[in-house]
């Protein structure tokens, strides 16, 4: 296998970008590290903003314990849902992740509902819960990215723009390779490169964005959960521009509508609609009450 990645127009070539390192005859994918180094770095930005906030950042350290795992569990089981072609025929690979294979969705999902379950036992908000993990949530995804970059995958169509990056057409999978990045395939070195949109370097630039106006945003939320709902319209909007450029989509079964486009256009919809509501409602209860406290005056000078 050919171990290069090319970024031709920014002028950067990497000669050699492996999979794996070696610890002794065991291989430890990169995927896998970079994964666990978001995990961490996620577990840190939101015990800063608990400690930030007021709140007790072992309550964090706790929550972390659970949602990672069942986060992972969701991905899994996400992804090989809308790719059953790729696991029926062996299904203990279901069970080896360290090549790829994690839908960010099947996460999130996951994730929500040990929330929930989580803030019923302990008896906290779930609003605040999610507003000060959902920051964390976001920077693993920030990092977690690239490890879709030693993976070779999650990549778009083909491209020439400023970002083009150059993969052996040998070092990804033939069925997220289409005709058109085969009519542009670029030879060099006695090596055949597609050239694609590095979605997974969009992804991760559009959520460090989110990530920094989400951080700013904290100290002006109206309510708990409107951070968190923010993130959603926020990645939503970012993945359904992202998704549409991709070669590897998840299809809803029987059709050709990509679900995480779908689920995208609707949490951007719900996310929003949310928001509105509750500012709708909030400013109605403040001018009842300013009401009440105008009749109340008026009652009072009646007297």
């Amino acid at each position: 296998m050919d171990y290069n990645i090319n970024f031709p127009h920014l002028h950067i070539y990497l000669n050699h970008v492996g999979k794996n390192i070696m610890i002794g005859n065991f291989p430890i994918a990169y995927y896998g590290i970079v994964i666990a180094l978001g995990m961490m770095a996620g577990l840190g930005i939101a015990c800063w903003m608990a400690k930030k906030t007021g709140q007790d950042t072992d309550t964090y350290s706790d929550l972390a314990l659970i949602a990672i795992v069942c986060s992972v569990i969701g991905a899994r089981i996400y992804y090989v849902v809308f790719r059953w072609d790729l696991y029926k025929d062996d299904l203990l690979s279901i069970f080896n992740i360290r090549q790829g294979g994690l839908a960010i969705y099947g996460g999130i999902i996951a994730a929500i509902i040990t929330v929930f379950v989580f803030s019923k036992v302990r008896k906290l908000s779930m609003g605040l819960l999610c507003d000060t993990a959902g920051l964390g949530l976001i920077l693993g995804q920030v990092i977690g990215r690239w490890g879709n970059f030693f993976n070779r995958e999650a990549f778009g169509g083909y491209t020439d723009n400023l970002f083009a990056m150059q993969l052996p057409l040998s070092a990804v999978r033939s069925t997220e390779v289409t005709a058109e990045q085969l009519a542009h395939v670029v030879e060099s070195g006695g090596v055949s490169y597609i050239q694609v949109h590095p979605t997974f370097l969009y992804e991760s630039l559009w959520n460090l964005a989110l990530l920094v106006i989400l951080i700013l945003f904290t100290k002006h939320k109206k309510f708990d959960g409107e951070v968190f709902l923010l993130y959603l319209m926020g990645y939503g909007i970012g993945r359904f521009w992202i998704e549409s450029l991709r070669t590897d989509q998840l299809l809803i079964p029987g059709t050709a509508c990509p679900v995480s486009m779908v689920l995208a256009a609707a949490l951007v919809v719900v996310s929003a609609v949310w928001i509105v509501v509750w500012h709708i409602r909030a400013c109605r209860r403040k001018n009842n009450e300013s009401g009440a406290e105008v009749e109340e005056n008026k009652s009072s000078g009646e007297e």
